[in-house]
């Protein structure tokens, strides 16, 4: 059985994959990622908050497009 986890927002707004409109994806689908790495970015107000792993392991989905809206305890990706 393999251990998922689903990384959730913390609050409503914009998800962000990219920290600049012209930089590269902060993660893509099959990266591995480290305990603590930004995966993006949720902005609200023209705050931005960094979104976060909180464990070690790979992406394996996006469930939100790049500048896609979304709620408080959305799933935005799932690590494996």
């Amino acid at each position: 059985m393999t251990d998922t986890t689903t990384i959730n927002s913390p609050m409503p707004g914009v998800f962000y994959r990219r920290p600049d409109p012209d930089e590269e994806l902060f993660v893509e689908v099959g990266d591995r990622v480290e305990q603590g790495e930004t995966i993006g970015l949720v902005e609200v107000m023209k705050n931005f908050h960094d979104i976060e792993a909180p464990k070690a392991g790979t992406i394996t989905e996006f469930h939100v497009e790049n500048e896609g809206e979304i709620e408080a305890d959305q799933a935005i990706a799932t690590l494996e």
